[in-house]
């Protein structure tokens, strides 16, 4: 994909976002922008950010290159997620969007289960075949679920548990599109068995139905410190 197309079908997408009032979970910004710095200095305080003086803004504030150029997927899962929010483009302070490029290894290339708990997101796939995915909340816990090909939307709702999984032989890409200059992630497996300080092994065993022995294991391949909670020094 030329990278003329890549840009304009992920600009495509963040136009479509905006274009509502309604799509934006963050609330609505009471200045023209608020370019986003990390001193405060002669700047002010608004939504998480302090800005700029906008006398001062510059076009940089509000760019970003590079989004076409496909990063490694040579890790545990075989995904890699470049996502573009306020901290790459400071003048998205306040906005209530950000996007994301998502690049997927060939042969089960994973963006594992999670959630993203201020955002909802709309995925736009540019090349390679995607099976996603998201689970209704309790008591249903629906899975629903497609196969997307290139020029495919998927829509997660917020904060509901969601995947995707490259089942084709190529490369595949997608851009996202959050609600939220800041949409958060929380991937449930390193969540719950790879959490600081870890989860009791007892909850986690009688949580999921598991020997405890198993729920050690789990907790050791996701960096949790076994055997080294806060209940270790309980009565």
């Amino acid at each position: 994909m030329s990278a003329y197309r890549f840009l304009l079908s992920a600009f495509t997408l963040l136009l479509a976002l905006a274009s509502s009032p309604a799509s934006a979970y963050d609330p609505s910004p009471l200045q023209d922008f608020c370019v986003a710095i990390n001193e405060p200095g002669n700047g002010e305080f608004v939504n998480g950010k302090f800005c700029k003086d906008p006398k001062l803004a510059a076009a940089n504030d509000f760019s970003f290159s590079g989004l076409n150029i496909p990063r490694s997927t040579a890790n545990r899962v075989g995904s890699n997620v470049t996502l573009l929010n306020a901290d790459q483009i400071p003048g998205l302070n306040t906005m209530g969007i950000s996007m994301a490029r998502i690049d997927y290894a060939p042969n089960g290339g994973l963006n594992p289960p999670h959630t993203h708990p201020r955002a909802t997101e709309i995925l736009l796939v540019l090349e390679g075949t995607l099976a996603v995915g998201f689970v209704t909340s309790n008591p249903d816990n629906r899975l629903i679920t497609k196969v997307l090909y290139p020029g495919d939307v998927f829509v997660f709702p917020i904060g509901l548990i969601h995947f995707q999984l490259n089942i084709g032989q190529a490369s595949a890409v997608a851009v996202a599109g959050l609600s939220s200059q800041n949409p958060g992630a929380i991937t449930i497996a390193n969540a719950v068995f790879g959490s600081n300080p870890p989860i009791n092994p007892d909850v986690l065993a009688k949580a999921f139905q598991l020997d405890k022995n198993i729920v050690y294991y789990l907790q050791k391949q996701f960096g949790g410190s076994v055997g080294q909670g806060p209940w270790d020094d309980m009565p």
